[in-house]
């Protein structure tokens, strides 16, 4: 907001003036037509010009902010981003019809200046128009990693990444009988990060990720998400573009884009050189090559290189993020429940018994497992807003009419939460997955419970997230006897932004574990 501040009495001024134009050449018809139908309530607290963008800075988070305004004026109304109207909606029936009926209407994503320099000018797949370039990008990226079919034959991978960490911990918790204070965030974030490398770039660059540490990985990530939250002057008044030459929003942008930009440019010359010397490559970024290559001829637009960086790109932002907010999550409310804990570590206790480490196979027969998961996400979604959409042409939603140009906000965090659908919603309840909503999937279909979206821009990535987040819960479980500093609660503020998501406010997350299992389990 610093950046209006500077701005804001010029801006103020170019703004009726572009107002006044506006309204001069808009015509009697077109104010007619809006009069005639009716637009969704808009919020009031709104500023001149800049509209709710001030609501949305802080200090409270932008989903709660959202969710006190649907308490006033209900499930569906509009907010002003400058000059743009977003719709923001928290009811499952307006959700459902945003997703099936309108799906189409609203599958664009607005095009903001962090996204243009830092994801290589929407060429990551997650960000870019609806369209052919989307389409196929999106269809190879399912079928050569997200699909159902290679999530499983991910298993093993998954499996070892798991161990890896299990090993580590273990190794810190010097005697068996007492207690070790670890962070287990940094824990979480290494397990992740590291999966997700070794699928995306293959085994040799999770080897130098080992060598060389992941503080810059994770410093690019974690700045990365800051940034994409940032809106600058064009994105709210895309009249006054040329502002950005002088605001230099936009170098720190490409700044951020360049750092990880780096790495991936690294991973693709080793990946070059290895290809050269017929070396074989297990990384996703290998099979990319090939198809990357295909797609630039059809879409000249970018080059090969850029195109496998740009989607390589989406699956390590959209992986490491996703799952390790969820275990954080999951964990802080498993401490703070202490009976679920001791529930979650009786099925494992019958189901794997103490004499062997958790399977793949074992996921099958972790129910309370994976209720506390699906718990988790209904609580706190991964991103409680969804990204935004943009509607392409008119439509109406609950009775409303949505103009052209209007940005679509799911309010999951509110949605989850709703009274006539869960019973003490406020509460985290595994069990209300394995009783009354044991038959409500989380793949976009049942619209009450939509961490991961719905529609053709669902998340590509849930049968991966669901795996690793189960058979990393369930190791760490059965594997060690968790408490917090001095048996106290977790403050479960969160922290995060518009854009991304929101973790936990006690990180570094500092958790007392005690081994359950015989260390040599684990040699």
């Amino acid at each position: 907001m610093g950046l209006f501040l500077w701005f804001i009495a010029f801006v103020s001024i170019l703004t009726l003036l572009f107002l006044f134009s506006t309204l001069g050449s808009t015509g009697r018809g077109h104010r007619n037509k809006i009069l005639k139908n009716k637009l969704a309530p808009e919020a009031a607290g709104g500023w001149p010009f800049i509209g709710h963008l001030p609501l949305l800075s802080g200090p409270e988070l932008p989903h709660m902010v959202l969710s006190n305004i649907a308490d006033e004026y209900g499930p569906i109304f509009n907010i002003r981003l400058g000059v743009h109207r977003a719709l923001i909606v928290s009811s499952w029936e307006a959700a459902k019809e945003c997703f099936t009926t309108n799906d189409i209407i609203f599958c664009n994503r607005p095009k903001i200046a962090a996204i243009q320099h830092m994801g290589y000018n929407f060429a990551m797949f997650g960000f870019s128009t609806y369209g052919p370039y989307w389409r196929e990008l999106r269809k190879i990226s399912i079928s050569k990693l997200l699909s159902n079919h290679r999530v499983t034959m991910l298993g093993n991978i998954c499996i070892t990444e798991i161990r890896s960490m299990m090993r580590s911990l273990y190794s810190s918790c010097a005697e068996n009988d007492v207690y070790v204070a670890l962070d287990m965030k940094k824990f979480l974030e290494d397990l992740t990060l590291n999966l997700i490398v070794r699928i995306v770039a293959g085994e040799n660059q999770k080897k130098k990720i080992d060598m060389d540490g992941s503080e810059k990985w994770h410093e690019a990530i974690t700045e990365f998400f800051r940034m994409v939250g940032v809106l600058t002057i064009p994105d709210v008044f895309p009249f006054l573009k040329w502002l950005d030459y002088f605001g230099g929003t936009s170098e720190a942008f490409k700044t951020t884009g360049k750092k990880m930009d780096n790495m991936l440019q690294a991973w693709l010359e080793d990946l070059k050189k290895a290809r050269d010397s017929e070396k074989d490559d297990d990384g996703f970024m290998a099979q990319m090559t090939v198809a990357a290559e295909r797609i630039a001829e059809e879409f000249p637009s970018y080059d090969a290189d850029t195109i496998n960086k740009a989607t390589c790109q989406t699956m390590m932002l959209g992986g490491t993020d996703t799952m390790t907010v969820t275990l954080t999550w999951a964990l802080c409310l498993l401490l703070n429940n202490r009976h679920t804990l001791k529930r979650a570590q009786e099925e494992l206790d019958i189901q794997v018994g103490r004499t062997r480490q958790v399977q793949e196979s074992d996921r099958k027969n972790l129910v309370y497992i994976q209720a506390i998961i699906k718990e988790t996400l209904r609580l706190y979604p991964p991103g409680p807003l969804s990204p935004p959409r943009e509607s392409v042409k008119d439509c109406t939603v609950a009775g409303y009419h949505v103009p052209a140009s209007t940005r679509l906000i799911i309010n999951f965090w509110k949605l989850h939460r709703d009274p006539r659908v869960w019973s003490d919603p406020l509460m985290f309840q595994p069990e209300r997955f394995l009783t009354d909503h044991k038959d409500v999937d989380l793949r976009g279909q049942h619209f009450e419970f939509i961490p991961f979206g719905s529609g053709r821009r669902i998340c590509p990535g849930v049968s991966l997230v669901l795996q690793v987040t189960e058979l990393a819960l369930a190791s760490l479980l059965h594997g060690f006897d968790i408490e917090t500093q001095s048996g106290e609660a977790v403050d479960m503020t969160g922290t995060g932004s518009m854009a991304g998501s929101t973790y936990v406010k006690a990180t570094p997350l500092e958790v007392l574990l005690k081994p359950r299992l015989s260390q040599e389990l684990y040699a």
